[in-house]
């Protein structure tokens, strides 16, 4: 993929891609379809429906992702589910006011959650997703009766994010296709090229000149020197919670680590903690298929 060449983009065309990458037992062509939601201000909150039926189980993605990163999680599991677009992610709107922090992010997925996922069995979250969806089972528990997030906790620092903060805060836009790829693999040196191709067309958008430019609102992820704590007051949420929480954590992610999990352990007794071997901080594409065993155990 050169510069000055137009590259078409279907959505929907990838699935076979991650079925023979992963050697699932699933159809290249699943039932998947794009819905969208207005809210009360006028934005509009986007998702994938994976299924016909009402879905089982919801994926909130972490911040600068979109929806497809749960793909082969869904295609691993398949059963009925909803993956939602975080606002100013994928294809749902910006807020005007930049305001990406999980408390308004929660409001923002509730309704879309409430409308076609309001029985679901299980809401996964991940890094900005799973702040987001514990900000939903405290301030929302009955769209939420088991919660899943994935390597984050409220003791995420700048320093242990930085390597991923990193990456989210250089250019913003490429010459072309094969310069946004090869930073991409750079900072994701264990994922294979493949995965790597189909996470950018996803997540990334050709302008009219052919250049190439991140979907995601850049102000969606705290820039290291801002000093903001997005996760201020979330433990006590944890405390709080009315409904069953799991940790799963990423084995060579330092996003979490020992002292977050005794944390978690001490505010939530109860809590259960999976470590999957291998993964980084994003587990859905470095260990799918280990994670949608995780998610299944949770059903």
């Amino acid at each position: 993929m050169s510069k000055g060449v137009r590259i078409p983009y279907d959505e929907f065309s990838f699935f076979g891609e991650n079925v023979a990458e992963y050697s699932l037992d699933a159809s290249a062509n699943p039932v998947v379809s794009r819905i969208q939601l207005a809210l009360e201000d006028g934005r509009h909150v986007s998702a994938l429906k994976w299924g016909s039926a009402t879905p089982k189980i919801v994926f909130v993605h972490g911040s600068a992702q979109n929806a497809h990163t749960w793909d082969t999680v869904c295609l691993a599991l398949g059963v009925p589910a909803l993956a939602v677009d975080l606002p100013g992610h994928g294809h749902s709107a910006w807020r005007d006011d930049g305001d990406y922090t999980p408390k308004s992010l929660a409001r923002d997925i509730a309704p879309i959650i409430e409308r076609h996922a309001p029985e679901a069995a299980l809401v996964c979250g991940m890094s900005l997703g799973g702040l987001t969806t514990l900000a939903l089972a405290y301030h929302r528990p009955d769209l939420v009766d088991r919660l899943m997030m994935v390597d984050i906790t409220p003791g995420v620092t700048p320093e242990k994010s930085k390597s991923i903060t990193d990456f989210v805060n250089g250019p913003q836009s490429f010459a072309s296709f094969d310069d946004l790829l090869a930073r991409t693999k750079e900072h994701n040196p264990t994922r294979s090229e493949s995965s790597l191709r189909r996470g950018i067309l996803h997540n990334a958008r050709q302008l009219d000149d052919l250049s190439w430019a991140w979907r995601y609102d850049r102000r969606s992820h705290p820039r290291r020197e801002s000093g903001t704590n997005i996760a201020a007051g979330m433990w006590e949420m944890i405390e709080r919670l009315p409904c069953t929480l799991t940790l799963v954590r990423g084995g060579v992610s330092p996003v979490v680590d020992d002292a977050d999990v005794a944390e978690l352990r001490r505010r939530k007794p109860d809590a259960i903690v999976h470590l999957v071997d291998g993964a980084g901080h994003s587990v859905q594409g470095d260990r799918p298929r280990e994670l949608a065993e995780l998610v299944r155990r949770e059903l």
